[in-house]
């Protein structure tokens, strides 16, 4: 399977995308359904603005060794784009400089891929910052060079957060390709043998569920117990905490919503499951998402979209507090996949 790129699909584009999110797939103006920003108004939360900027979210590449179904970063093996040491530093200026951002959530693609990635993690890590690295677990099996993850994580403190759809293989093989979930559990063992996910180590290991097809997540804390039951009972495996998160109607998940003839129910769905509670707890409030470019997002959802935060500096080399700490949050229709429900962040839900 390739990127939606590779396939040179019309969903590559970020205005295609937007086009279908803004105006549903007849690209009527008049699309019946309940614009975001109207149900921000209704809470007075319009403009949506940040709280307190703590979350430093890095985009470190879209290189991965995995093509996923519902992938909204269309990540895979034929992507380059890639973070050079050059924006890092730029990026470790900035974190120097600011001590309000408490965390430095790397993402990717696997961003374990990116060549600089060790040494971006022992300069951050020499900050005093705290680290998360969404690994995706079948990168430490990928290649020898990446089979000592689990103790360069655990020497650095890295929390990490790795995707498993579900605890059989045949769910998890369905979403993230033939072998995955094997290769998961072997990793999710490895990391259990230095220490993550065991009680009173210190090593946080947390999991992410997102569903496999056109629907919303159940109950995070209850999917939990049945995950850790199920992972313990079968494979000896412990961990933390399971984040459920909603698919965003993005990239390669849209295209699967599109060509199984599920985009507007599940667009109808989430605008159904519309939480107030959940809208005033978003991540973006709290959150700065930094592409592999350097250019600076909302949040990761927004950055796929191309969707620049609304400043007059866009860049990270142009960084400045007070206007992103004053800024309005960039707003559209993908943003009801977050208040849906329970809610939906990095973190899991937020209601």
């Amino acid at each position: 399977m390739k990127s939606l790129q590779a396939q040179k699909s019309e969903l590559a584009s970020t205005e295609k995308q937007l086009a279908i999110i803004e105006n549903g797939l007849s690209g009527n103006k008049d699309y019946a359904l309940i614009p975001f920003q109207q149900q921000l108004e209704q809470l007075n939360l319009f403009p949506l603005v940040p709280t307190q900027l703590e979350i430093f979210q890095v985009n470190v590449g879209k290189m991965c060794n995995q093509v996923c179904k519902h992938c909204h970063v269309d990540a895979g093996p034929d992507r380059k784009e890639i973070m050079t040491r050059t924006t890092m530093q730029a990026c470790l200026d900035v974190l120097a400089a600011n001590p309000s951002f408490k965390t430095v959530d790397l993402t990717g693609g696997a961003p374990e891929m990116n060549p600089d990635f060790r040494w971006f993690v022992e300069q951050i890590h020499a900050l005093g910052k705290h680290i998360i690295v969404r690994c995706n677990l079948t990168i430490i099996l990928a290649n020898k060079k990446y089979h000592d993850l689990p103790e360069f994580f655990k020497k650095h403190q890295v929390e990490v957060v790795s995707s498993l759809p579900f605890y059989t293989a045949d769910r998890t093989d369905r979403q993230r390709g033939d072998g995955v979930f094997e290769d998961s559990i072997k990793a999710l063992q490895m990391l259990n043998e230095v220490g993550y996910g065991i009680e009173g180590s210190g090593l946080q290991l947390n999991l992410v569920y997102n569903p496999a097809g056109a629907f919303l997540p159940p109950a995070q804390n209850g999917l939990e117990l049945e995950y850790k039951e199920q992972l313990k009972k079968h494979f000896n495996i412990s961990f933390n905490n399971l984040y459920a998160i909603t698919n965003m109607p993005i990239s390669r998940y849209l295209d699967y919503l599109l060509t199984s003839g599920n985009y507007e129910k599940y667009m109808e769905k989430l605008i159904g499951a519309f939480n107030p509670v959940a809208a005033s707890n978003v991540m973006c409030r709290n959150t700065l998402s930094i592409g592999w470019d350097g250019y600076l997002f909302d949040c990761d959802f927004n950055q796929m979209l191309n969707l620049k935060v609304d400043s007059n500096h866009h860049h990270i080399s142009q960084f400045n507090l007070h206007e992103l700490q004053t800024r309005s949050i960039v707003v559209n229709q993908h943003c009801y996949g977050c208040t849906a429900g329970s809610g939906s962040s990095c973190g899991g839900s937020v209601a």
